[in-house]
């Protein structure tokens, strides 16, 4: 069977004899890759010219819909997958992160639509005033870029690759072409066709490559985004390649990286922690047979305790069931494939000239399920490296499978320091349940790792471990981990999108962010804009209140209800030394004041009070001054409906000025409301 490639909108097979790619724990040949014949340009130029406007024309909330519904779609079908995962090696525990986490991916950013507006772009930050009047100010805004994210993935995660990239995208608006590693691409393959037959993405939003990427970074421009998933010599060729210099094409790396684990002081043998540290190291050691960018490659470990974490670790691994995955029981599959064996084999043979092997047999185990000769098998291995600040090839040589190297340090500096011999990780954890170990491992190990993991008998029952990046955290690290972010939320949508500095008045600013900007020219109406539907509400209608005269009695009633009697509102003989020159009123007095002012009464589209995000009291409000209300609308997003019975409606954020009879502001808030729609 010949995979295919997604291209220019077609289904098409690679030309000449291909790559034959089989199953790594049968040897059983399972499809042949090829992409030779496929014209990358023109792939390119569709992915900008379709794929980019069909997006970059979505809001943020229509994207986030689509992705959600992607999410559900590929979820149900989630079966079929890991029937294919089990050719790559991988248990079903080790698909499960594979499959439903790349998934999961999606229903996450997803969910990020809620943080962004009802537009295909958003403003960034605060706004910036740059004149003392007023009129003229600044703000930034973040635009899809008018290119491509070109995915260029690793064999250990056929599927989460492609969808935890992908989901960034999509969401910012930008289209894609995957390029996942050839060895195992038929999972993708499998994935990117269900993609395909749900058209729930807009045409262009996906392209995909088996086989080689021929000469693909030859047509990128400074509008697409290359991201690169592998090993750290690959990712710097591809990341010095003259077109990505020439055209200062943003590049993301995220590369395998020497990642620690250390056991602290307190948590001695017999601990909670002990034990989940020992649990931890095993987890790592075996989940996808060690073939994880996290995976933990050096644990680092009290002087004192060495010989009591060897035994441990060495029992904890003692009776794993390696063999073919498919069959039951069986805790450990294969390695991807022979040349990955051999690779680990070479590696390991680099760092025993400097560790001395304490567990494990690469070529004495057993294979309990399945054929030791035709599969891609291997055994767990424990080094040991008593002087690792002089047998430096510990820090230096990774051996990508379920290889791990224990080293002994003797106060926390000496921790932190092995850390940082890395050069640079995706992740680091600590096990310990003295939190100032943790702060002092972690603020000074900081600089050298993407993530840090703080394990203990608290956390430990809904911790997601070690090796498991999340959705909404960024993904990366520095130095030979590859100096880029994945993920991470909002952050992530950042890499695909374009920061524009953006000057003018306040009104026109408004116009063009659709947020109001403080100073902007109102909107006046004598319909009442809670009277209005959501439709029927424009960013920067303001309703001007009448007044409200501050009394005594306001203070001391208010003072009574709220059990607020802070002596700045009760007691006018204590206010020596502070700002107040008599009683203040309370400040949330003063915001349920103004709320008194700008709502109508009558039943009518508000249909509740939704929170509140910013509030401020800027300047005393004493007995006797007389505040009012600007009531103007900010910022308006919609919501989809949860089910048949549910309301159509959206979310407007309301700017609450309050101010004196001076006309100077002593309160400034934004408030949500729920807003029906006409529909």
């Amino acid at each position: 069977m010949k995979l295919k490639n997604y291209a220019a909108g077609r289904w098409i097979e690679g030309e000449g004899t291909g790559q034959l790619l089989v199953d790594a724990s049968t040897g059983q040949e399972v499809a042949i890759a090829s992409s030779q014949g496929l014209d990358f340009a023109h792939m390119l130029d569709y992915g900008r010219k379709t794929g980019n406007k069909n997006l970059r024309k979505l809001t943020f909330q229509e994207r986030g819909r689509m992705i959600k519904s992607l999410a559900m779609y590929l979820m149900d079908r989630k079966e079929k997958y890991y029937e294919v995962s089990y050719k790559t090696g991988a248990t079903r525990a080790d698909s499960w992160i594979d499959i439903e986490g790349g998934i999961g991916n999606l229903f996450a950013y997803a969910s990020l639509r809620k943080k962004l507006p009802d537009l295909p772009y958003f403003a960034e930050g605060e706004p910036i005033g740059l004149s003392k009047g007023g009129t003229f100010m600044g703000h930034h805004i973040l635009v899809p870029k008018e290119g491509v994210a070109v995915h260029i993935n690793a064999f250990n995660f056929p599927v989460w690759g492609m969808l935890e990239k992908c989901a960034v995208n999509w969401l910012a608006g930008v289209p894609a072409i995957v390029k996942p590693a050839t060895l195992t691409s038929y999972l993708t393959e499998a994935v990117a066709k269900d993609i395909i037959d749900s058209a729930i993405l807009p045409e262009g939003a996906l392209q995909l490559i088996c086989g080689s990427a021929g000469d693909l970074l030859d047509h990128v421009n400074y509008q697409d985004v290359v991201t690169f998933t592998g090993s750290a010599s690959t990712g710097l060729k591809l990341k010095s390649h003259p077109n990505i210099l020439r055209e200062s094409v943003p590049f993301n790396m995220e590369a395998d990286s020497l990642n620690s684990i250390i056991l602290g002081w307190d948590a001695a043998p017999g601990t909670p922690e002990f034990d989940l540290f020992v649990k931890e190291v095993r987890r790592e050691m075996t989940v996808k047979c060690g073939q994880k960018c996290t995976a933990v490659r050096r644990i680092i470990v009290p002087a004192d305790y060495m010989e009591d974490v060897q035994i441990a670790i060495g029992k904890a691994l003692t009776g794993l069931a390696i063999g073919d995955p498919r069959t039951e029981g069986v805790r450990m599959g294969a390695l991807a494939g022979e040349d990955q064996v051999t690779e680990v084999k070479d590696k390991l043979e680099e760092l025993m000239s400097s560790a001395q092997l304490v567990y494990g047999d690469p070529e004495g185990f057993e294979v309990t399920h399945g054929s030791k000769e035709k599969g891609a098998y291997m055994a767990p291995v424990l080094l040991r490296n008593d002087r690792p600040f002089e047998q430096t090839s510990t820090h230096e040589i990774e051996a990508f499978g379920p290889v791990s190297t224990m080293m002994p340090y003797h106060d926390m500096d000496e921790a932190v320091e092995l850390a940082r011999k890395g050069k640079g990780s995706l992740c680091s954890s600590i096990v310990t349940f003295d939190d100032k170990i943790a702060r002092e491992y972690v603020v000074n190990a900081a600089t050298h790792h993407g993530r840090i993991l703080v394990l203990h008998r608290e956390s430990a029952k809904e911790s997601t471990g070690h090796g498991s990046p999340m959705p909404l955290l960024v993904h990366g690290g520095p130095g030979r981990a590859g100096g880029g972010e994945e993920m991470g939320g909002l952050r992530g949508l950042k890499h695909y999108m374009q920061r524009c500095a953006i000057q003018g008045s306040p009104t026109t600013l408004s116009h063009i962010t659709q947020q109001y900007q403080y100073g902007g020219k109102y909107i006046e109406d004598d319909r009442h804009p809670f009277k209005k539907y959501f439709e029927e509400l424009e960013i920067g209608e303001t309703l001007i209140t009448h007044k409200r005269t501050v009394t005594d009695a306001d203070i001391v009633n208010f003072a009574n209800v709220s059990w607020d009697h802070f002596y700045a509102h009760t007691d006018a003989t204590s206010l020596d030394g502070t700002p107040f020159k008599e009683r203040v009123a309370h400040g949330y007095f003063v915001l349920s004041a103004a709320a008194g002012l700008f709502v109508d009464a009558a039943k009518g589209p508000v249909m509740l009070n939704y929170g509140l995000e910013e509030c401020r009291f800027t300047k005393p409000v004493y007995p006797g001054m007389t505040i009012g209300v600007r009531l103007t609308v900010k910022e308006k997003v919609a919501q989809e409906k949860r089910d048949d019975e549910d309301y159509t409606k959206g979310i407007v954020k309301w700017l609450v000025d309050v101010y004196d009879e001076t006309g100077e502001t002593v309160a400034i808030a934004t408030i949500l409301t729920m807003v029906k729609m006409k529909g």
